[in-house]
Order: structure tokens, then C-alpha cells, then sequence
């Protein structure tokens, strides 16, 4: 396993223990309770990891089956290091811009759920063994395309390193509203 992978998988652990360690003792209400109608609950912040980092699966099943199609766009350098760049600025900023998800990273959370943390530390294995498995593909450079677009790429490693400076800025967002 590469050094990269090890440090991905080292964040991982540290933001899903850290999420249960500040959060555990919650009641079902605080880990609902929504401040004001714009701001999300702490249960909707890891619903919305969750969710969003789902939206990666497809595209690396297909990745390791090899019937990955990437956009004609990925072929030019340019462009995925432009996006992958604006992106990992974008959500590694420490959630001082706040910004809109698209409609389809929206956490639908029901309200009362009691298992959002749970499943939050399930997903996080199931990311970390996406990771391992790709390695392969960091080592080829491999570019994807974002869920949402597919004329915006950028690297497979770029896009793992989204998703951490993601769960970082969502993990802070939701201990804010402690």
C-alpha cells in the first residue's frame, strides 16, 4: 500500500472516531435539532457524506471492471488539474464560503433516525476499501468526472482527496452546532 493510500486511510479513521466520539452520546433530538431553516442538523451533515461519497460508487465499479467511459475533456491535463483544484480549494477552505450541493447531495435524513452515525462509520469502511482496491488506478493517473457532471474531472487521487477535505469540513460544521 502507498504512503497516499496509508495517509487517506489514516484521515478516515481519524474523522469517523472522531465523529463518534463527540457525537455518541447525543440524544436523537440534538443530533437533529436545525439551528435555523438554512443550516443543516449534525445528522444532516453526515447523511450528506454518506450520500455524497455514494455517488463515486458507480463510477468506480466501473472503474474496476474496466467499462469506465471517461469524458473527452479528462484527455486534456488542463482541465482536471483546473477542476481538481477549484473543487479540493472550494472544500478545504475550513467552511468559511458557504455553498449550495447540488440537489442530488442533498441529505435526506428522516427525522428521529437514530442510525446516522452508525451507518456513517459503515460507509467510512466501505470508502477506505474502495481506496485500497483502485490503487492500481492512482498509480496510472487514472481522471474521473465528478457525479454530478461529467464534463468536470479531475484525477482519481484529486477526487480522494475532495472527499477527506469534505468529511473534514462537515465534521467541523457539525461540532460547531454542538
Amino acid at each position: 500500500m502507498t504512503t497516499q493510500i496509508e495517509k487517506w486511510i489514516d484521515s478516515i479513521d481519524n474523522i469517523t472516531r472522531e465523529a463518534i466520539e463527540v457525537f455518541i452520546t447525543l440524544s436523537v433530538e440534538k443530533m437533529h435539532l436545525k439551528p435555523n431553516a438554512e443550516t443543516w442538523s449534525i445528522a444532516e451533515n453526515f447523511e450528506h457524506l454518506i450520500t455524497i461519497n455514494r455517488t463515486y460508487f458507480p463510477i468506480l465499479e466501473k472503474l474496476k471492471h474496466g467499462s469506465f467511459q471517461g469524458a473527452f475533456i479528462s484527455k486534456f491535463p488542463y482541465f482536471s488539474n483546473l477542476f481538481g483544484n477549484l473543487i479540493f480549494k472550494s472544500v478545504s477552505d475550513g467552511g468559511k464560503k458557504k455553498a449550495r450541493t447540488f440537489p442530488l447531495w442533498e441529505p435526506k435524513v428522516t427525522k428521529g433516525d437514530a442510525t446516522v452515525l452508525e451507518r456513517f462509520q459503515n460507509h467510512q469502511e466501505e470508502l477506505k476499501k474502495w481506496i485500497i482496491e483502485l490503487e492500481p488506478f492512482f498509480e496510472k493517473k487514472t481522471v474521473i468526472h465528478s457525479p454530478a457532471n461529467k464534463l468536470i474531472v479531475y484525477s482519481l487521487e484529486k477526487a480522494i482527496d475532495i472527499i477527506v477535505a469534505h468529511e473534514h469540513r462537515h465534521l467541523d460544521q457539525a461540532k460547531n452546532l454542538l
